[in-house]
């Protein structure tokens, strides 16, 4: 990973209600690592390679922190229907094909393609039960040049019989299995412990899950209060438990120790949020997903202030594109509904704070992850916006929210990840 500067129009978090812009700006790459924005470039940098990328916005990476890479096939599919329906009716059918590793190969080249096109650089995902289908899909990531992590699912009950591990024990042998065969394999692509949500899981299952986190030291993936029926399944499921998040945390399955990402907490209590806070739990906000299945808004900005760890994800196939403009464009939407029609005590997102979440908030869970400050992962994406045509002249921070609102990979006209030039 070689040395290099670039030079463009800088925008970037400083905070959650920052965006930070720097006009005409070098940015340095030492080791994959910013190592420092200077308006003129030092000399002890003239000898390294610069790409000047002239006018174009130059933003950190996106982070999309819950994706599901088995549902790309299907995304805008059964959008008229509620969370539990729709995974009977399209999620469980789909993921079982992946049970064919041609069909796994073609389906997840697919999704790979998408994703690296994108301005995503660093994505958490769910893969399926299936142990070569999911090696493959990490095989695949790892030649595009993104980091990610990627789980392989657990479940072994209340599931079809077609997408259902036959014993927690069959279940946890394959993981533990899956884990040695690629843990230390990738330099870009490493596991996450995966129960698909309380419901799928037996207690000798989550049991055995957390005996695996805590011997390899893995992250834990899953999914929290995002729909009623949801919510109420688990109560009936879990009686002694005092919300869903503690059915979890009785698992050790809850943050502490290992990290922790819970997709969507739309309907999450407050004693359900002091445990994350305390447990440094990751919320994935995922606006598209949560209106498409009609499960709610979730009241981000009170997250926010309340000092959770709060990150953006596109959920596909909940949320019908892997796009992450479109997903910071629709979390402020979704919010501006809410504070409307719901509860004027919680702000709406502004665009400073939801640029925050795509990028600063979601890049934390990698570390120093998502922003141009010093010590920071040289992850980047430039915009060429120019198509985005306009009669007057736009400030660099207008031409930044349109792009918030209006861009696609049409409009990235380079990406690096970890100082690697992608494109």
């Amino acid at each position: 990973m070689g040395n290099s500067v670039i030079r463009g129009n800088l925008c970037y978090s400083h905070d959650r209600d920052t965006v930070i812009i720097r006009p005409n700006t070098y940015l340095v790459c030492e080791d994959g690592v910013c190592a420092g924005i200077f308006d003129t470039l030092p000399e002890r940098y003239a000898a390294l390679p610069l790409t000047d990328f002239g006018d174009r916005l130059v933003l950190p990476g996106l982070i999309d922190l819950h994706v599901h890479a088995p549902q790309f096939a299907f995304r805008g599919l059964g959008m008229d229907m509620e969370l539990l329906d729709w995974l009977n009716t399209y999620t469980f059918p789909e993921e079982s094909k992946y049970a064919q590793l041609d069909y796994a190969d073609r389906a997840y080249s697919q999704f790979v393609s998408h994703l690296r096109r994108s301005a995503t650089t660093r994505a958490v995902c769910f893969a399926t039960i299936h142990t070569p289908a999911t090696e493959l899909l990490m095989e695949k990531m790892e030649d595009s040049g993104l980091i990610s992590y990627i789980g392989k699912v657990n479940m072994d009950r209340n599931s079809p019989d077609y997408l259902r591990e036959d014993s927690a024990e069959a279940s946890l042998e394959a993981t533990e299995q899956w884990i040695c065969a690629t843990n230390s394999r990738f330099a870009r692509t490493k596991p996450i412990l995966t129960p698909r949500f309380i419901p799928s899981c037996s207690d000798a299952l989550l049991n055995g899950l957390r005996a695996l986190a805590e011997k390899y030291h893995l992250p834990v993936q899953s999914h929290l209060s995002e729909n009623f029926g949801e919510i109420e399944w688990v109560k009936e499921l879990c009686p002694d438990a005092k919300f869903y998040g503690d059915a979890y945390n009785r698992f050790g399955l809850f943050g502490g120790d290992q990290p922790c990402i819970m997709a969507h907490c739309v309907h999450s209590s407050d004693e359900e949020l002091e445990l994350m806070k305390k447990n440094g739990v990751f919320i994935a906000h995922s606006p598209l997903s949560n209106t498409n299945l009609a499960s709610g808004v979730a009241p981000v900005s009170k997250y926010l202030e309340y000092g959770l760890n709060v990150a953006l994800a596109s959920d596909v196939a909940g949320g019908d594109t892997e796009n992450m403009f479109q997903v910071m464009a629709g979390a402020i939407r979704a919010s501006k509904l809410r504070w409307r029609m719901l509860d004027q005590k919680v702000k709406p997102l502004t665009v400073d704070q939801a640029f925050y979440l795509a990028t600063l908030g979601g890049g934390s869970f990698f570390g120093k992850v998502g922003s141009f400050e010093d010590g920071y992962a040289f992850d980047a994406v430039v915009l060429d916006d120019s198509a985005l045509d306009h009669p007057q002249e736009l400030t660099l921070r207008a031409r930044l929210e349109r792009c918030i609102y209006l861009a696609d990979e049409r409009h990235i006209a380079a990406k690096f990840v970890a100082g690697r030039r992608l494109f």
